[in-house]
């Protein structure tokens, strides 16, 4: 029952909180025009310190500026506050010579009855809030302030990008817009309130200097008081009234710097401020170390360093005690962790998901890939999906990574969709060297064959490394021929990667940006299927995706008069003229490729007969072999020349061709004549007749 009455009386308060305030600012005026008795200003004088308290507080345990975004105002209220206070003051103390017993206090036990001390302690409070804490925050706001209006274009656009990929929704970019334009106002509002607080402390040293004078004026001349018990009796009253009202100034003016100067943060000042002071023992080593020399100075207070010493020193142990238990705890958990990702018995739930790729390493193998053990080979697999995604616009699925105890120690292999595509044998604490061509010694070694590309090589010992790289051999390490390994096989196999789900991603990353192409392609014109399937195409034939938005509006212009995806493939490919002959463009400017003969192809086309699957060819197995036979020949005559494969054909003839020769000569690239920018040179380098 006392939970729900408290809750309902501080629902009240703050339901009538406009009103309340409204009525302490009235308050305030009145007081400049109204004598306040001795007992209610005892109680605003009290309450002036009570609030100076509570904000300087709420500044420590603010985790950012914005959680005190009422400061400024609340900076000027206080300052008002204060300023009528010193007004009510001031009328006691010249009409009565009393103000109470908060001000008798200050100027009799604070300053111990001396009105010189008191004085000169007033003028150094003054200075500390003046020249110290009020110039620096000031400096600081008006910084901020500059830097935030500054930061603003800045940070819009980087929202705006942030929503344009998709990484926040509406509501959450309108709260960071929210957020911005709250710093630019708050920071903008300190800077001028901080001129309150400099105005506030100069008003508090006229005050002063008046009340003194008019004390004198008052004592001396209207009651006929001696000088000297004139000068006392007022001098102490204004020098407490002065320390009553400069004590809470200077707590206002300290929270403003700590409100102004406070970054970001997780944890309140106090946690933040303890955590990075003892985040280094050995700071705290050496600083106990210099007390204890400090100790044995002539003249200072041995007993008094050597305590310090010993406390510091203590709390330094204490830290680097609680430092080893928390690493400890790390490296067990992170045990824990590499146990997890790296499992030997797997629960039955994960064995029934297929992964889209995955890398099984042997026991000696682990080490290339555990950071913990110096492996930097998941750093790599994080490149190549990085590189696979500039080069060819797909996002690759992650990689799982894991050992496997039926493997050979130094065998690895790569899986895709819980099928091995390919392994391959490491020779542990060897490098891969292989023969760039302008070898001209050959070094010993363990022959081998590179697993990405078929090539000979030869696996070397370290001392061997500087022997072979002076004699022109390309020399890797073994987690480098992991990668290059992985990123072939990605690269050959892309296409398979590439479902609906993956596709569904890539056109709602466009979709904001082109809403009109993504509402007339989709579902109307073609299916997600569809699509997929013509970008499966062009990963087939190693064609990238990156160009998305010319790949839907070529689908969207010729998806109402054919649904044949190998013909829409084919319009893509058109579309796509330009980057497909900058792909196989060499330095020179020039395409060099092979052509079938005119006759002979036009003999192919007669051939060409319609299914479910496109067109293809209708050849007697003698007729095909031939015609590989022939490929192969002019192709091996372009490759001796250092150039790459290619075959020009006509159109219709480009996609049956590349099909009927892919198993036998994987590498040969297939081109058509409509798919090649006007302006390139082809070079002719031999003909299929």
């Amino acid at each position: 029952m006392a939970v729900t009455e408290r809750n309902m009386i501080i629902r009240s308060l703050n339901n009538n909180s406009d009103i309340i305030f409204a009525l302490a600012i009235v308050g305030i005026v009145i007081m400049f025009i109204i004598p306040m008795p001795i007992f209610l200003m005892d109680l605003l004088l009290a309450a002036n310190i009570t609030l100076s308290m509570v904000i300087i507080l709420v500044s420590i345990y603010i985790l950012e500026p914005l959680d005190f975004s009422v400061f400024p105002s609340l900076l000027l209220f206080a300052t008002l506050f204060r300023l009528a206070l010193n007004v009510s003051t001031t009328r006691l103390i010249l009409g009565q010579g009393y103000a109470g017993k908060i001000i008798s206090s200050f100027g009799n036990f604070v300053v111990g009855s001396n009105y010189v001390v008191g004085l000169v302690i007033f003028l150094i409070l003054v200075v500390i809030q003046f020249v110290v804490i009020t110039r620096g925050a000031e400096r600081i706001a008006e910084v901020a302030a500059r830097f935030t209006l500054d930061a603003m274009p800045g940070k819009q656009m980087s929202i705006d990008a942030d929503l344009n990929a998709g990484i926040i929704d509406d509501e959450m970019a309108r709260q960071m817009r929210d957020k911005i334009r709250q710093e630019a106002d708050f920071y903008g509002a300190m800077d001028g309130a901080s001129k309150f607080v400099k105005g506030d402390a100069i008003a508090g040293l006229i005050i002063t200097l008046i009340n003194i004078i008019g004390g004198l004026i008052i004592g001396t001349l209207q009651r006929g008081m001696p000088l000297a018990d004139t000068a006392r009796t007022y001098t102490l009253l204004t020098v407490g009234d002065g320390l009553v009202s400069q004590i809470p100034a200077l707590l206002i003016s300290t929270a403003t710097g700590l409100v102004v100067t406070r970054a970001a943060s997780s944890d309140n000042m106090g946690v933040e401020v303890t955590r990075q002071l003892t985040t280094q023992p050995k700071a705290l080593f050496i600083a106990s170390a210099i007390l204890a020399v400090f100790a044995f100075v002539p003249g200072m207070p041995t007993i008094h360093f050597l305590i310090l010493a010993a406390v510091v020193v203590a709390i330094g142990y204490l830290i680097n005690q609680q430092y080893e238990k928390l690493k400890k705890e790390a490296e067990e958990m992170e045990a824990e962790e590499t146990a997890v990702r790296y499992p030997q018995k797997e629960e039955i739930s994960t064995l029934l998901k297929v992964d889209p790729i995955e890398v099984e390493v042997g026991y000696n193998l682990i080490s290339l890939v555990l950071p913990e053990q110096g492996g930097d080979f998941l750093d790599r697999v994080a490149m190549i999906r990085r590189q696979t995604a500039v080069e060819y616009g797909i996002v690759i699925p992650p990689v799982r990574i894991l050992d496997n105890l039926q493997l050979e120690p130094d065998v690895y292999r790569i899986k895709l969709k819980g099928v091995e595509i390919s392994r391959y044998k490491i020779e542990p604490d060897h490098y891969l060297a292989m023969d760039s061509g302008l070898s001209t010694i050959k070094i010993e070694g363990i022959e081998t064959i590179e697993p990405a590309f078929g090539t000979p090589a030869i696996w070397i010992t370290e001392n061997m490394r500087e022997e072979a790289e002076l004699n022109n051999y390309t020399v890797v390490d073994p987690p480098a021929v992991m990668a290059t390994h992985l990123t072939e096989i990605i690269r050959q196999h892309a296409y398979e990667l590439l479902g609906r789900q993956e596709v569904r991603s890539l056109i709602d990353n466009i979709k904001e940006d082109y809403p009109a192409l993504i509402d007339e392609l989709l579902p109307d014109l073609l299916t997600l299927g569809d699509i997929q399937k013509v970008l499966q195409n062009l990963l087939w034939e190693g064609i990238p995706i990156k160009d998305l938005v010319t790949i839907l509006e070529t689908l969207a212009d010729y998806g109402a008069k054919t649904k044949d995806i190998q013909l829409l493939t084919e319009y893509v490919r058109q579309a796509l003229s330009r980057q497909i002959t900058s792909l196989f463009q060499e330095d020179d400017g020039n395409l060099y490729a092979v052509i079938l003969d005119p006759a002979y192809e036009d003999n192919l086309g007669q051939k060409l007969e319609a299914s479910d699957q496109g067109n293809y060819l209708a050849l007697e197995p003698q007729e095909a072999r031939m015609l590989i036979e022939k490929i192969a020949r002019e192709i091996q005559k372009l490759l001796q020349q250092g150039h790459q494969p290619i075959l020009l054909t006509a159109p219709l003839l480009r996609r049956p061709i590349k099909e009927l020769t892919y198993r036998s000569i994987k590498e040969l690239i297939t081109l058509s004549y409509n798919e090649l920018d006007p302006r390139v040179s082809i070079q002719v380098m031999g003909t299929v007749s």
